[in-house]
């Protein structure tokens, strides 16, 4: 019964898929959520520059109504706050009749000149375009980084794997001469023993080694937005060394990190002057047709249901000058408000800038020394080889004993296993040197 349920869990297991690097950094980026997300937005942000500008344009409205209402009035000024307003002369008293009223109108309403301040607010939509798009650019380029890096990850559990297989290829060969040797008198059957120990042991390493490169398939396919277990095909990472990029930058104008402070700065800068723009007078230019009917006539009678039909027609034009008196004292102190926030996006650029200069001199610091300890490993594992070797001639020949042969399989294992993460090691450094200087491809042509 456990059997069946495990090669049923092995059935269910996501069947594997070969990519490239370039085919994995393209589905990240097609179908990743948080991407297609960010991108909306910035999609969204762009068309809204068309709704700012758009309010260049006139308003014009047209509406009809048609109501029962008493006729009782008064003149006079009063403020029309929530209160319906009525027409006509005074009533010479109290009557309770009403009659059915209606009235139609066209209004045209065309904000000419707003003394700059349409212009600033389009400024601030084409702003907030811009700090979207750089904000999408900014986790694309994260999401990449993160890309290569479970990439290079899965890579380096693939070549585990193939490091602990040949473990235990060795151990297998060394288990079939313990027991030729122990026949023949040579070596004691307890060595026969402990071959077989050491090949459990090797056994349980693929296995944790085949588990954690299931791991980093998972996340690397999670990160591409499959479902399948992605097997990478550029595998030249672990067989030769990346050429670093050593730079004293300290603008870092292509890293999106820095384009999005920048970004946020020029948005701030935007609102700023939008605020100044708020207090200054505005022209109106406004025209209408209009047409009133009611049940109310001049004598005094009423004909209840004939204001449904319109009997006066007026028309009108003007404009309308408008100047926010009370205004500077409040966009006075937003603009204070506003500054500050300007200062504090600028501080962002500046320790955007700070930071990935602090990266780029540990990039440059680790890859050096990441490409030192990947030459020192080769001659480390050339060591470790011929070593092995010469002591399993000499264990064959009864010169030596088990520990000694062990000794050397472990050295051995352990120089293959720190070559190839030695190398791997160099590339996540250069990944470092790519990630600060803000351009992915110089990663993906360091391998051509």
């Amino acid at each position: 019964m456990a059997q069946f349920i495990t090669s049923k869990a092995i059935a269910q297991l996501p069947t594997d898929t070969v990519l490239h690097l370039n085919d994995a950094l393209r589905l990240a980026e097609e179908r990743y959520h948080l991407l297609k997300s960010k991108k909306l937005e910035a999609d969204a942000a762009i068309k809204y520059i068309d709704v700012t500008k758009y309010s260049k344009l006139p308003t014009i409205d047209a509406s009809y109504q048609a109501n029962i209402a008493t006729a009782n009035n008064l003149t006079g000024m009063f403020y029309p706050t929530g209160i319906l307003p009525i027409s006509g002369p005074p009533s010479v008293a109290n009557r309770y009749s009403p009659a059915t009223g209606s009235a139609a109108s066209v209004l045209m309403n065309w904000q000419a000149v707003t003394f700059g301040q349409r212009d600033a607010q389009i400024n601030v939509s084409v702003a907030e375009a811009n700090s979207k798009q750089t904000e999408w650019q900014q986790a694309l380029f994260i999401h990449k980084v993160n890309v290569i890096s479970s990439y290079l990850d899965v890579i380096l559990a693939s070549e585990k794997i193939n490091i602990h297989q040949q473990n235990i290829e060795r151990v297998n060969a060394n288990l079939k001469q313990s027991r030729v040797l122990t026949n023949s008198g040579i070596k004691p059957g307890v060595d026969t023993a402990l071959f077989l120990s050491e090949l459990s042991k090797a056994r349980i390493e693929l296995l944790n080694t085949r588990r954690q490169l299931q791991v980093t398939q998972i996340i690397l396919a999670q990160l591409i937005g499959i479902d399948a277990l992605p097997v990478p095909s550029d595998t030249a990472f672990l067989n030769k060394l990346p050429v670093g990029i050593f730079s004293s930058d300290t603008a870092f104008g292509t890293n999106p990190v820095v384009q999005y402070a920048q970004s946020q700065f020029y948005l701030n800068q935007s609102k700023e002057l939008l605020l100044k723009k708020s207090y200054l007078p505005k022209l109106n230019v406004w025209g209408t047709g209009f047409a009133r009917g009611s049940g109310f006539q001049a004598d005094g009678s009423i004909k209840a249901f004939n204001g449904l039909g319109l009997n006066r027609v007026n028309y009108g034009a003007g404009v309308q000058l408008v100047f926010p008196i009370m205004k500077y004292g409040e966009v006075k102190k937003q603009l204070l408000q506003q500054n500050l926030l300007s200062k504090a996006a600028q501080e962002k650029i500046e320790e955007s800038k700070s930071i990935l200069t602090m990266q780029q001199r540990i990039a440059n610091t680790t890859f050096s020394s990441s490409i030192a300890i990947a030459n020192e490993t080769q001659q480390q594992l050339k060591s470790a080889q011929y070593a092995f070797t010469a002591m399993q001639t000499r264990y064959n020949t009864g010169l030596v004993n088990f520990a000694d042969l062990i000794q050397a399989q472990y050295n051995l294992l352990k120089a293959e296993l720190d070559s190839r993460t030695a190398y791997w090691d160099a590339w996540k450094a250069l990944l470092l040197q790519t990630a600060v200087k803000g351009d992915e491809t110089i990663f993906i042509n360091a391998i051509r």
